[in-house]
Protein backbone atom coordinates (compact mmCIF):
# COMPACT_ATOMS: atom_id res chain seq x y z
CA UNK A 1 0.00 0.00 0.00
CA UNK A 2 1.36 3.41 -0.98
CA UNK A 3 2.20 5.80 1.84
CA UNK A 4 3.44 9.39 1.72
CA UNK A 5 5.91 9.68 4.56
CA UNK A 6 6.76 13.12 5.89
CA UNK A 7 10.48 12.75 6.52
CA UNK A 8 12.43 15.01 8.83
CA UNK A 9 15.93 13.64 8.17
CA UNK A 10 18.00 10.71 6.94
CA UNK A 11 18.59 9.02 10.30
CA UNK A 12 14.88 8.93 11.17
CA UNK A 13 14.09 7.63 7.67
CA UNK A 14 16.38 4.60 8.00
CA UNK A 15 14.44 2.43 10.40
CA UNK A 16 11.08 4.05 9.63
CA UNK A 17 11.15 3.04 5.96
CA UNK A 18 12.58 -0.39 6.77
CA UNK A 19 9.80 -1.09 9.29
CA UNK A 20 7.03 0.32 7.12
CA UNK A 21 8.11 -1.82 4.17
CA UNK A 22 8.07 -4.88 6.45
CA UNK A 23 4.46 -3.94 7.29
CA UNK A 24 3.53 -3.92 3.60
CA UNK A 25 3.75 -0.21 2.87
CA UNK A 26 5.50 1.29 -0.15
CA UNK A 27 6.73 4.64 1.22
CA UNK A 28 7.51 7.73 -0.75
CA UNK A 29 9.48 10.10 1.44
CA UNK A 30 8.49 13.75 1.49
CA UNK A 31 10.87 16.43 2.76
CA UNK A 32 9.05 19.50 4.01
CA UNK A 33 10.62 21.03 7.10
CA UNK A 34 10.31 24.81 7.30
CA UNK A 35 11.15 24.67 11.01
CA UNK A 36 14.80 23.75 10.52
CA UNK A 37 17.23 26.54 11.32
CA UNK A 38 19.71 27.73 10.19
CA UNK A 39 19.52 27.29 6.42
CA UNK A 40 22.79 25.32 6.30
CA UNK A 41 21.27 22.82 8.76
CA UNK A 42 18.17 22.48 6.56
CA UNK A 43 20.41 21.90 3.56
CA UNK A 44 22.57 19.30 5.37
CA UNK A 45 19.52 17.31 6.43
CA UNK A 46 18.09 17.44 2.93
CA UNK A 47 21.38 16.24 1.42
CA UNK A 48 21.61 13.43 3.97
CA UNK A 49 18.10 12.32 3.09
CA UNK A 50 18.88 12.45 -0.63
CA UNK A 51 21.91 10.23 0.02
CA UNK A 52 19.78 7.72 1.93
CA UNK A 53 17.03 7.73 -0.72
CA UNK A 54 19.57 7.03 -3.47
CA UNK A 55 21.28 4.32 -1.43
CA UNK A 56 18.04 2.45 -0.69
CA UNK A 57 16.24 3.46 -3.92
CA UNK A 58 13.26 4.88 -2.06
CA UNK A 59 11.28 7.59 -3.87
CA UNK A 60 11.80 11.08 -2.45
CA UNK A 61 9.84 14.27 -3.06
CA UNK A 62 11.46 17.52 -1.97
CA UNK A 63 9.96 20.89 -1.21
CA UNK A 64 12.90 22.94 -2.43
CA UNK A 65 11.81 26.26 -0.93
CA UNK A 66 13.19 27.12 2.49
CA UNK A 67 10.07 28.43 4.23
CA UNK A 68 11.47 29.53 7.59
CA UNK A 69 9.39 32.73 7.48
CA UNK A 70 6.16 30.73 7.29
CA UNK A 71 7.24 28.66 10.30
CA UNK A 72 8.14 31.76 12.30
CA UNK A 73 4.83 33.45 11.43
CA UNK A 74 3.05 30.44 12.92
CA UNK A 75 5.16 30.05 16.06
CA UNK A 76 6.59 33.39 17.21
CA UNK A 77 4.74 34.54 20.33
CA UNK A 78 3.22 31.04 20.61
CA UNK A 79 6.21 29.26 22.11
CA UNK A 80 4.15 27.06 24.43
CA UNK A 81 2.21 25.66 21.46
CA UNK A 82 5.10 25.70 18.98
CA UNK A 83 5.47 21.91 18.63
CA UNK A 84 1.79 21.39 17.89
CA UNK A 85 1.80 24.27 15.41
CA UNK A 86 4.89 22.85 13.74
CA UNK A 87 3.43 19.33 13.55
CA UNK A 88 0.25 20.73 12.03
CA UNK A 89 2.13 22.81 9.47
CA UNK A 90 4.27 19.90 8.26
CA UNK A 91 1.59 17.23 8.40
CA UNK A 92 -1.01 19.43 6.69
CA UNK A 93 1.35 20.01 3.77
CA UNK A 94 1.97 16.25 3.68
CA UNK A 95 -1.76 15.44 3.73
CA UNK A 96 -2.42 17.92 0.91
CA UNK A 97 0.45 16.43 -1.10
CA UNK A 98 -0.89 12.90 -0.51
CA UNK A 99 -4.32 13.97 -1.70
CA UNK A 100 -2.79 15.66 -4.77
CA UNK A 101 -0.88 12.45 -5.60
CA UNK A 102 -3.85 10.16 -5.00
CA UNK A 103 -2.16 8.45 -2.04
CA UNK A 104 -4.66 7.55 0.68
CA UNK A 105 -2.24 7.02 3.59
CA UNK A 106 0.26 9.45 5.08
CA UNK A 107 2.57 9.36 8.08
CA UNK A 108 5.71 10.89 9.54
CA UNK A 109 9.16 9.80 10.65
CA UNK A 110 8.70 12.08 13.65
CA UNK A 111 6.94 9.10 15.26
CA UNK A 112 10.31 7.40 15.73
CA UNK A 113 11.65 10.01 18.11
CA UNK A 114 11.31 9.54 21.86
CA UNK A 115 11.82 13.33 22.06
CA UNK A 116 8.64 14.18 20.12
CA UNK A 117 5.15 14.28 21.61
CA UNK A 118 3.63 11.12 20.11
CA UNK A 119 0.12 11.76 21.44
CA UNK A 120 0.02 15.25 19.97
CA UNK A 121 1.48 14.06 16.66
CA UNK A 122 -1.19 11.35 16.37
CA UNK A 123 -3.95 13.77 17.34
CA UNK A 124 -2.89 16.23 14.65
CA UNK A 125 -2.43 13.43 12.13
CA UNK A 126 -5.91 12.02 12.80
CA UNK A 127 -7.53 15.46 12.55
CA UNK A 128 -5.86 16.07 9.20
CA UNK A 129 -6.73 12.58 7.97
CA UNK A 130 -10.39 13.32 8.67
CA UNK A 131 -10.15 16.75 7.01
CA UNK A 132 -8.58 15.36 3.81
CA UNK A 133 -10.38 11.98 3.80
CA UNK A 134 -7.12 10.06 4.25
CA UNK A 135 -5.69 7.55 6.71
CA UNK A 136 -2.94 8.56 9.13
CA UNK A 137 -0.38 5.82 9.74
CA UNK A 138 0.21 6.03 13.48
CA UNK A 139 2.46 2.98 13.92
CA UNK A 140 4.75 3.34 16.93
CA UNK A 141 8.24 3.58 15.49
CA UNK A 142 9.97 4.49 18.76
CA UNK A 143 11.24 0.96 19.47
CA UNK A 144 13.47 1.41 16.39
CA UNK A 145 15.04 4.69 17.49
CA UNK A 146 18.39 3.17 18.53
CA UNK A 147 18.48 1.06 15.37
CA UNK A 148 17.91 4.20 13.28
CA UNK A 149 20.98 5.78 14.87
CA UNK A 150 23.01 2.63 14.21
CA UNK A 151 21.88 2.54 10.58
CA UNK A 152 22.69 6.24 10.17
CA UNK A 153 26.26 5.54 11.32
CA UNK A 154 26.52 2.54 8.95
CA UNK A 155 25.28 4.63 6.00
CA UNK A 156 27.45 7.59 7.08
CA UNK A 157 24.48 9.95 7.25
CA UNK A 158 24.64 13.32 8.95
CA UNK A 159 23.22 13.01 12.47
CA UNK A 160 21.97 16.17 14.14
CA UNK A 161 21.65 16.91 17.84
CA UNK A 162 18.35 18.81 17.98
CA UNK A 163 14.91 18.79 16.34
CA UNK A 164 15.89 21.60 14.03
CA UNK A 165 13.91 24.63 15.12
CA UNK A 166 15.46 27.83 16.40
CA UNK A 167 13.78 27.33 19.78
CA UNK A 168 15.16 23.81 20.15
CA UNK A 169 18.62 25.03 19.18
CA UNK A 170 18.39 27.71 21.86
CA UNK A 171 17.26 25.19 24.47
CA UNK A 172 20.15 22.92 23.54
CA UNK A 173 22.87 25.53 24.05
CA UNK A 174 21.49 28.28 26.28
CA UNK A 175 20.97 27.60 29.95
CA UNK A 176 19.59 30.68 31.73
CA UNK A 177 21.20 31.63 35.00
CA UNK A 178 19.10 30.92 38.04
CA UNK A 179 17.92 34.01 39.88
CA UNK A 180 18.84 34.47 43.50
Amino acid sequence: MDLLLHTCCGPCATYSTEFLMEQGYAPTMYYYNPNIHPYKEWERRKESLEKFAALKQIPLLLEEEYELSAFLQQTVFHEEERCGLCYRMRLEKTARKAQELGVSVFGTTLLISPYQNRDLLCQVGEELAAKYNLTFCDLDLRPGFRRSQQLAREYELYRQGYCGCIFSERDRYYKPKKKG
